[in-house]
């Protein structure tokens, strides 16, 4: 394998010499964020003033319209500054394109993670390490707020403020940590499993990522305004009208987010569709990349509904509009409608890649085949399909045509055969394998326990009579923490654990990966199975305040929680250590099949120093002499033993 050493004075041997002096201040990078974020913020200032001064609209200074305006063109000019669009805009005004010399590809020093940089190993580590960050942030709001619940009665924060605490909560856990961190683990391997040298669209891979801090940083500023505390869904016209401002960074954070996911999509599905490996048909890929072609038609064709959503309730806030104004002949249902259109796909959108992840670490870590593989990857695009069909069993108490009751509950019924045909095959995949119960696995494994839990309390809330008990009480709120928490949270972490010695070099500390797995698993548990209690018994959810009779169970539930997030140290202590100073890893330290172990760790610069040819399918555990692909030199080794 070619050494990064190497690597390195190969891609700048040619490349131009960094610029000097006032140079630098016109080269991408940091240094040119804040004088182009400064002229952007001047341009949509004046453009605004303007256009209100031309059209004879009082106040001309209107403190909404400026800032919704600027939530746009400073985030503009902090890309624009970071080198973002620096190719494209080249191409726009017809100026010859600057050559590749690869000088923005790969990492040579910690400096590189933090500009534009084409490398999807790069950015795949950008995804990963900027989403845990949102990670933690969004679990201390989750803190703060456990411990205003601990006793009945307000201690710490009034109602609004508390409202804003779990609004900006769900939004970055769902927009800014889950989303994201599944396209940033998706970003460093699917390339490295199909035998691929980079994503289709390089340069779109960088942009996508620098989305995302902007998305993040809008919905927690949303706290220095007068924040939005609508809820994640942000229901109009509660959202729309009568919301401070800070509902408009709430709006202006999920259009950046799903910019940001559409772009990464539609990366993945024209690599995954074009940039196979010799050899690697649909039917040999893993599944973890049939998860992610699925995921991203999902996020291709739903994502567009939020955005359209988002931007008329912020229309109905800033411009006046009446999309969802009742007392304006507003269609209020519509934005439901549109919203969870969007938003139950988005649960599959969650989910689909950790049902992916979860067949690469059972299949390796049971020494077997996934059983019934072309099942699997058909549930997944069955899936896909029934997805559009099960939106309006979140409507079953809004006041919808009870004709569309009936339907909608059969539908989201029937979507549980698909996924019940993937536990079916991971418990058949483990039964007689000879299992290594290492931290990868022990996630795996912990998420399909509580998967199982959250798909069981998704069929119930399926059930038109068992909704309209326990809709908005804290029985929603266990289900939606079994699925995305003890779904897509345990995948998340066995795939972290996983790949990290692929991604790093290093190998994590094995006796602090399960103590963090217990830790969650013990803590998971603890916090959220009472909540199915409660609900039944009629605590309403998203409430500042409760009845006396439920203080003893919360407060249970909050020292629960408060162990649930210390266990999220011990994750973070291992993972910067080892990284750090962990022992070398070997380059398939799993003994795995698929092509990414087949390189060392980390991989080369452009991933293979010769082209794969796939040979057979990814999971051929115990089948003797099967191989999944070969290179050059092995197929020489096998000609001559032939000859002989």
């Amino acid at each position: 394998m070619t050494t990064a050493t190497t690597a390195h004075d190969e891609l700048h041997a040619g490349a131009a010499p960094p610029p000097h002096g006032w140079r630098r201040l016109l080269a991408p990078g940091w240094l040119r964020v804040p004088w182009m974020s400064a002229l952007f913020f001047g341009i949509g200032l004046g453009i605004t003033l303007l256009v209100r001064w031309a059209e004879g609209w009082h106040p001309i200074w209107d403190g909404q319209v400026i800032t919704t305006i600027e939530l746009v063109a400073v985030p503009f000019g902090f890309l624009a500054g970071i080198g973002g669009f620096d190719y494209w805009t080249r191409y726009a005004i017809g100026s010859p394109t600057q050559p590749e010399d690869h000088s923005g590809h790969g990492a040579y020093s910690w400096r590189d993670y933090f500009r534009i940089n084409t490398d999807h190993k790069v950015i795949g580590v950008q995804y990963v390490v900027t989403t845990i960050f949102f990670f933690v942030a969004a679990g201390l709001l989750a803190m703060i707020m456990r411990a205003e619940l601990a006793r009945p009665g307000m201690q710490f924060v009034g109602n609004q403020v508390f409202n804003e605490l779990f609004s900006v909560h769900a939004a970055l856990m769902i927009f800014l940590f889950i989303i994201p961190a599944f396209a940033g683990l998706g970003n460093y391997v699917i390339p490295l499993m199909i035998g691929a040298p980079d994503m289709a669209f390089p340069r779109l891979n960088a942009l996508s990522f620098w989305l995302l801090p902007v998305a993040g940083l809008l919905m927690l500023s949303s706290f220095f305004v007068p924040g939005f505390g609508c809820g994640w869904t942000g229901y109009a016209p509660l959202c729309s009208t009568h919301q401070e401002l800070g509902a408009v960074f709430f709006n202006m954070g999920v259009q950046w987010a799903g910019a940001s996911s559409i772009m990464t999509a539609l990366n993945f599905l024209v690599t995954i569709i074009t940039m196979r490996a010799p050899g690697m048909t649909f039917w040999r890929l893993p599944l973890l990349v049939w998860a992610n072609f699925t995921t991203s038609l999902l996020v291709v064709i739903a994502t567009p509904f939020i955005a359209g959503s988002q931007f008329m309730t912020m229309f109905d806030h800033i411009m006046h509009t009446n999309f969802f104004n009742y007392e304006a002949h507003g269609y209020v249902l519509g934005y439901q409608h549109i919203f969870w259109f969007y938003s139950h796909p988005a649960v599959y959108i969650m989910m689909l890649p950790g049902f992916g992840i979860a067949s690469e670490v059972i299949s390796t870590f049971a020494r077997k085949p996934i059983f019934g593989y072309r099942l699997m990857a058909l549930s997944l695009m069955a899936i896909l399909v029934l997805g559009f069909s099960v939106w309006a069993h979140h409507m079953f108490v809004s006041g919808m045509a009870p004709w569309l009751r009936v339907p909608m509950m059969v539908t989201s019924v029937v979507i549980a055969v698909p996924t019940g045909i993937k536990v079916f095959s991971w418990l058949a995949t483990l039964w007689e394998g000879k299992l290594n119960f290492s931290t990868p696995m022990l996630f795996a494994l912990g998420f399909v326990s509580m998967f199982v839990i959250g798909g069981l309390s998704g069929i119930y809330l399926a059930a038109v009579p068992i909704d309209i008990h326990v809709s908005d009480t804290y029985f929603v709120v266990a289900h939606i923490h079994y699925v995305l928490f003890g779904g897509s949270l345990f995948t998340i972490f066995a795939g972290i654990y996983y790949w990290f010695p692929k991604m790093t070099g290093r190998m994590y500390d094995e006796r602090l990966g399960k103590l963090h797995f217990w830790l969650t698993f013990i803590g998971f548990n603890a916090t959220f199975f009472p909540m199915h209690y409660l609900g039944i018994q009629g605590m309403p959810r998203r409430v500042s305040d409760y009845a006396p009779r439920f203080a003893d169970l919360n407060f249970f539930i909050s020292i629960a929680s408060f162990f649930l997030g210390a266990s999220t140290l011990v994750f973070l202590y291992n993972m910067i250590v080892s990284w750090a100073r962990g022992a070398p890893a070997p380059a398939n330290p799993w003994r795995a099949h698929t092509l990414e172990w087949q390189v060392s760790s980390p991989p080369p610069v452009f991933n293979f120093d010769e082209i794969p040819q796939v040979v057979g399918g990814p999971y051929e555990y115990g089948v003797p002499g099967a191989r999944h692909a070969v290179f050059n030199g092995d197929r020489v080794i096998e000609e001559e033993e032939v000859n002989v």
